[in-house]
């Protein structure tokens, strides 16, 4: 084990036994190398490291700081993995993206609030008004998309799986524009898919929340392989927010 590998694992022992909490900053460096037994670099090239993964935050003049430690922040990296996936198994990134929102759907069903199915019936009406519209409405569209979907995440209940969520999800948005601009009818599809899935999380059903996902999600695959041909899909898009 490297000596770099040593500060990461060492600070995030300290985070795991509760040494180091949210919001923590870390002792100077002097200390922190001496407590540590490594030299200034290693700690540097560590805590470097750690902030990269979402770990820590160095901020100029104040020292540096344990991170809030939001899970979707440190799954990140993880979309680094699903674009070198991507590149030549986008089937596998759309599959694993369906396993995820179809589980999310499932579990938002009895979890989201009056005031979440408002706001997501509100893009959907949003996207009623202009469908079919002017080419330049198609990255509206798309952000809609993003959206309602991100909604549904969210209110699953389960931190991991929204950051799980958007690794995935959010790079399969190029493609998704894609087959906007170039399916003909696939923006109205799209939209009823929608519909069905927001009537579902409506009627508080798991199951059929679930299934009308599958539906959609399934739909939106075998478009874009027809549409490619079977070959890579464009790299990634705009991410979720």
């Amino acid at each position: 084990m490297s000596r770099t590998d040593e500060v990461i694992n060492s600070i995030k022992r300290m985070i795991l036994e509760g040494v180091l909490k949210p919001g923590d900053r870390l002792p100077v460096e002097k200390e922190l190398a001496e407590s540590l037994g490594v030299s200034r670099s290693s700690l540097r090239e560590g805590i470097s490291a750690l902030s990269l993964l979402g770990v820590v935050n160095t901020r100029q003049g104040d020292g540096t700081y344990i991170t809030k430690l939001d899970v979707t922040q440190l799954l990140a990296p993880l979309g680094f993995v699903v674009d070198l996936e991507g590149r030549g198994n986008a089937r596998h990134v759309h599959t694993i993206r369906r396993v995820l929102e179809c589980e999310a759907a499932r579990l938002a069903a009895t979890r989201i609030p009056d005031e979440a199915l408002l706001q997501a019936r509100e893009l959907l009406d949003e996207a009623t008004r202009i469908a079919g519209e002017a080419p330049r409405y198609h990255e509206r569209i798309i952000e809609i998309d993003i959206h309602f979907h991100r909604i549904i995440a969210v209110h699953s209940g389960n931190p991991v799986l929204v950051g799980l969520i958007d690794a995935f999800a959010g790079r399969t948005v190029r493609g998704r524009l894609w087959r906007s601009l170039h399916e003909e009818g696939a923006d109205r599809r799209t939209h009823e898919e929608h519909l069905a899935i927001w009537r579902a999380l409506a009627a508080r059903d798991p199951e059929r929340a679930r299934i009308r996902m599958a539906n959609h999600l399934a739909g939106v695959e075998e478009s874009l392989y027809a549409l490619a041909d079977d070959e890579p899909l464009p790299g990634p898009g705009p991410q979720p927010h």
